[in-house]
């Protein structure tokens, strides 16, 4: 939001020590020069008001009469004949009518204007005749010389009446409740607060020289009327009058819930109107300020009475402010817990995430971070959307490589990640929150399928606000009605409010997503803020140093590429990122510079303009959730991390001014404080905290730095199903990767002191079975090391086997139960042990059912069975045999959540299906179908849905000859396929080998 540029008032105050608050804003307010345009329209406007005020009524006077009856009613008037003249005289009236009300909006709208005070009042009924006045009062007015201090709503021309307003800067600017700031609660913060005050203002006075006579007096501050697309904030009266903008609060705390003159009540620090009466500290200075009650210089006498007035409501908001008021609404940060003194909000302790169920409580935490990146720990939503797209990467090259798509990497394990990459793995796993993306992602479709239900439109979403007991708040750009249950209606009208109870009983819904613009920007306490970029109404500017403003922008389109809560987007990356690529290839594209991104985007807003405006919508929103769902309707966000020129800069302000009702998103780096045309600005600091004082934004900012940048890049790029065997210079570790992570013994020498049977139901051989009520925790700790023979962070482990978090304490406990439980070998080592890296290893000697099988099957394969085809169906059969169905097939509900994170359950199946067709074809090779059947039967007991599995149980049936039990086969796929019908290339081959499998299919039809 650019800032105005004025200069030192002097008018009230001697000339001060360079140290002095610095009135920035002189007395009276500084208007632009008028210019030759400017009296022009300011006489057609005045020509247009008198003829509608004069001109009309006096033709209407002249040709038509008065509009009133000669004479009293009768009822020969309803018995007369109807005739072309009646018509006329109806419409005689209606003109008179209409005259009327466009005269009292006249009216209306200038003793607003002359008045200063509020904003004007509406007359019934007369939302486009009141537009128009405004228009022409505000025109007329703008070439007085005191225009500017007579007009408080210049800026909001055609934008103030409900239902008549487009989007845009100004608007968005004064939306009520915008980021509402967080009130001062805690009884440490505001001591703080007041000590900070007192100490500016002994510092204050001493700049002057000891000129502290006014200190002490009570001193009021009148909010001035926008100037041009700036609007005043209490940041900015408390940056000019008290010397520090971040002294805002004790404003804000000294007028919180005392009337206005407008009748209107202060009870948000980002919402002030012009005309607005603050009462200000004692040390407050500058020549827009008045002294009460000794004297009121340069004010109306209206101006007067209103401070006057004002002046008598202190002690009500003093006495009753802390507890907000008999009617005070809560605002958003104030129904979230303060940060107490002993656990302070620090760059190093990251604060967990809204609805967080995998974080863990800071207590007992901080000194175990064992140097896993704190930044992807405190952004829950991110990692769960990295995660979760990760996951899918390896899923896919695993199913590529299964199906031969990729060549030489058969039966692939996934590559283990090692230095950075296993540290910022390790973060996702413990940071992820998947829980709290399901249920925004419910909640935001659940209410888009209400709204539909009832032919009403989504509302324009400026942000969301997760608070930490896993509420959801909708921050509305402007009123929208009542919501739809379950949903409430927060502090106000622009609040939606949805209790994380009534989300968890949503159920998926068949409706595109409203809202995928969402971005986390980082956390106010314990609440995180999302903003809606695609709504913004302009440019969003980033300031701060160029490597914070890149781990700004890179967690933004990271989170953008991966998120669970939007079905498709483009996201455009000029000046960085260009290794991002890897995250989501379909959503992510890199442009060279600012040439290419302008007439990118030139042409896609004309695009969308021109297919909303043929297709009948006001904006994409109206579009999106409608029948006709297309990928136009899909946001477009563009993350422009290189500073553009002030030119280059308002070419994207004019792209961008219409961007809202688009579905386009701009968010761009600048180096300095300012970026012209901006609509919102934010910064980012040093420190970590981003800050945005014009719309009341103090946070700590979610950042995603260069080295973890890399590290996940990695994670993904190692996952490419793509990148073959050999290719590059990593292609020798790539060949590795196909090779188990461990390795068993598998000879009679190498029988294991322990053995967990996985596949199937949870058995363990070898130990004793532990006390019953920790059973089910070591159990579950002992399958998750089972299933990452590599390590497993300490981190890791506990967030897994309590969610919802736990203390260092009662992990260390459970971690010594463990070691004791599982014991040492017999040279007295350990069977769980700590690695170099702090990660807990289990003793070779420890051994699951999963790990011969993998074990099996690469020896057949890999190995001696390679050179000897006895060993090959020897090895094959007893693999074979290990499988007794799914894995864990008896764990307990609402345990071993841990393994939606994980592959093995995609691994398995492949593993079991790639055994079985091994088996299958050793079986084949000497004409043994039946024996090739069996294996492929018991293979398709755990991995029903593979499809080569079907592919050779059909092949091997056709070589016993007998075509009833082939088409008994091909009737079984069909029925098993449903209405989805056989894929294409099953079609084929029973095309191939079963001619006629329709003609019987028919038949049983």
């Amino acid at each position: 939001m650019p800032r105005r540029r004025t200069s030192s008032s002097s008018s009230s105050t001697a000339p001060s020590a360079p140290s002095a608050p610095r009135n920035r804003t002189p007395q009276p307010v500084r208007v632009r020069r008028r210019s030759f345009g400017d009296f022009v329209k300011a006489f057609l406007a005045f020509v247009v008001l008198a003829g509608l005020v004069l001109g009309v009524p006096f033709a209407l006077a002249v040709t038509a009469g008065w509009p009133f009856p000669g004479g009293a009613p009768s009822l020969d008037w309803l018995q007369r004949e109807i005739t072309v003249q009646t018509f006329l005289h109806i419409l005689t009236v209606v003109v008179w009518l209409a005259w009327a009300q466009f005269t009292a909006c006249v009216l209306v709208e200038v003793k607003a204007a002359v008045s200063g005070v509020g904003v004007p009042g509406r007359v019934p009924g007369s939302g486009p005749s009141q537009l128009l006045a405004r228009q022409l009062v505000a025109a007329l007015l703008l070439v007085g010389a005191t225009a500017a201090s007579l007009t408080p709503g210049l800026s909001q021309l055609g934008q103030s009446l409900e239902g008549n307003q487009k989007p845009s800067v100004a608007a968005a600017q004064q939306t009520p409740g915008l980021f509402a700031q967080q009130q001062e609660q805690a009884a440490a913060t505001a001591n703080a607060l007041a000590e900070q005050a007192g100490q500016a203002g002994q510092a204050a006075a001493r700049a002057d020289g000891g000129a502290s006579a006014a200190h002490g007096d009570t001193k009021y501050y009148r909010i001035q009327p926008p100037e041009g697309r700036h609007h005043d904030s209490l940041w900015e009266v408390a940056e000019r009058h008290l010397g520090d903008g971040r002294r805002y609060k004790e404003i804000f705390e000294l007028n919180k819930d005392r009337v206005q003159p407008d009748g209107s009540r202060l009870s948000e620090a980002s919402l002030i109107r012009p005309g607005w009466i603050m009462e200000m500290p004692g040390d407050a200075r500058g020549g827009e300020l008045v002294e009460m009650p000794d004297e009121t210089p340069n004010v109306s006498e209206q101006v007067q009475q209103q401070i006057s007035d004002y002046a008598r409501t202190g002690d009500h908001a003093q006495g009753g402010g802390a507890q907000g008021g008999g009617d005070a609404q809560v605002s958003l940060p104030e129904q979230r817990p303060a940060p107490t003194p002993a656990n302070p909000v620090t760059p190093a302790t990251p604060v967990p995430s809204t609805g967080h169920e995998h974080a863990t409580p800071a207590a007992g935490q901080a000194e175990d971070s064992f140097g896993l990146p704190e930044a992807l720990l405190a952004a829950p939503l991110l990692a769960a959307g990295l995660l979760g797209a990760l996951g899918r990467r390896r899923r896919q090259a695993m199913w590529q490589s299964a199906l031969g798509a990729v060549g030489g990497r058969r039966g692939m394990e996934p590559p283990t990640p090692t230095g950075d990459a296993q540290d910022v793995q390790d973060a996702l796993l413990v940071g992820a929150d998947p829980e709290g993306v399901r249920l925004l992602d419910r909640s935001l479709r659940g209410l888009a399928a209400s709204l539909a239900a009832e032919s009403r439109p989504l509302p324009v979403v400026y942000a969301a606000w997760m608070s930490g007991n896993g509420d959801l708040h909708l921050q509305l750009a402007q009123p929208a009605g009542k919501p739809p249950a379950p949903w409430k209606q927060g502090q106000d009208q622009t609040f939606w409010m949805l209790a994380r109870a009534d989300a968890e009983g949503y159920e998926d819904a068949e409706t595109a997503a409203p809202y995928p613009g969402l971005v986390s920007l980082g956390t106010m306490d314990d609440s995180r803020l999302l903003l809606n970029l695609e709504a913004v109404p302009g440019i969003v500017s980033l300031s701060g140093t160029e490597a914070d403003r890149a781990a700004v922008f890179a967690s933004v389109a990271a989170e953008l590429a991966t998120n669970g809560w939007s079905d498709r987007m483009t996201i455009t990356l000029v000046g960085f990122g260009e290794d991002l690529t890897p995250l989501a290839p379909n959503r992510i594209r890199h442009l060279d510079g600012f040439d290419d991104l302008f007439e990118t985007m030139s042409a896609e807003t004309r695009q969308r303009r021109g297919a909303l405006g043929a297709a009948g919508h006001d904006s994409v929103l109206t579009g999106r959730t409608g029948p006709a769902q297309h990928t136009r309707w899909a946001p477009h966000l563009v993350l422009f991390a290189a500073q553009p020129s002030d030119e280059q800069a308002l070419q994207l302000a004019e792209l961008a001014a219409d961007a809202g009702r688009l579905g386009i998103g701009y968010l761009v780096g600048t180096g300095g404080t300012d970026l012209p045309g901006a609509a919102w600005e934010m910064e980012i600091t040093g420190e970590g905290r981003l800050l945005a004082p014009l719309l009341g934004l103090e946070l700590d900012a979610q950042l995603l730095p260069v080295a973890q940048q890399r590290a996940v890049v990695e994670l993904f790029t190692d996952a490419d199903p793509g990148s073959g065997p050999g290719s590059g210079p990593e292609g020798g570790r790539r060949r590795a990767a196909n090779t188990p992570p461990f390795l068993v013994d598998i000879s009679e020498q190498g029988r294991p002191a322990v053995y967990a049977r996985l596949v199937g139901s949870y058995e363990i051989i070898g130990l004793d079975a532990p006390d019953g009520e920790r059973s089910a925790l070591l159990h579950e700790a002992l399958a998750l090391l089972l299933l990452h023979r590599e390590g497993v962070h300490p981190r890791v482990l506990s967030s897994a086997l309590w969610p919802r978090g736990v203390t260092a304490d009662v992990r260390d406990a459970l971690l010594e139960r463990l070691r004791a439980w599982l014991g040492t070998d017999p040279d007295g080592t350990p069977r769980l042990a700590t690695d170099a890296t702090g990660r807990l290893t289990l003793a070779q000697s420890v051994v699951s059912d999963l790990d011969v099988l993998r074990s099996l099957y690469y020896e057949a394969t890999q190995g001696r069975g390679v050179d000897s085809r006895q060993v090959r169906g020897r090895l094959l059969t007893d693999a074979l045999v290990l499988v007794r169905g799914p894995l864990l097939a008896d764990r307990p509900e609402g345990r071993y959540r841990w393994l939606t994170h994980e592959i093995v359950d995609a691994q398995l199946p492949l593993l079991v299906a790639d055994t079985g067709l091994a088996l299958s074809e050793f079986h084949l090779e000497k004409n043994r179908a039946e024996k090739a059947i069996e294996a492929l039967n018991a293979a398709l007991r755990t991995a029903p849905a593979d499809e080569r599995l079907w592919h050779e149980l059909l092949r091997a049936t056709h070589t016993t000859d007998d075509p009833d039990r082939l088409r008994a086969l091909a009737a079984d796929l069909v029925a098993r396929s449903g209405a989805r019908g056989l894929p294409p290339r099953t079609e084929a081959l029973l095309d191939e080998l079963l001619p006629t499998w329709r003609d019987g299919v028919a038949a049983a039809g």
